[in-house]
């Protein structure tokens, strides 16, 4: 199957979490944008107000959020991401 879904995160350095979303994606091979937050605290701030999310990486699919690197990886542990990206 093919990647359907948009996939974005949004990060800032330095972020062990956000590296391993970073792998997890890639060893999957899809496509998915980064957004960069490091010096954008204002934007990051937005962010949080919206989601109520407090931490990155914030992964959205299909602008919705869900959730962090620990939110994805059960996503995948459970067998459901395939079916978010590819369905």
């Amino acid at each position: 199957m093919t990647q359907t879904a948009t996939i974005k995160m949004y990060k800032k350095n330095p972020c062990p979490y956000c590296d391993r979303a970073k792998a997890l994606l890639d060893d999957k091979g899809w496509k998915y944008e980064v957004v960069d937050l490091t010096d954008k605290p204002a934007e990051l701030e937005r962010l949080k107000s919206e989601t109520g999310w407090r931490t990155v990486p914030m992964i959205f699919i299909n602008d919705k959020l869900v959730g962090g690197y620990s939110d994805l990886r059960t996503l995948e542990d459970d067998g459901k991401l395939d079916a978010m990206v590819q369905g």
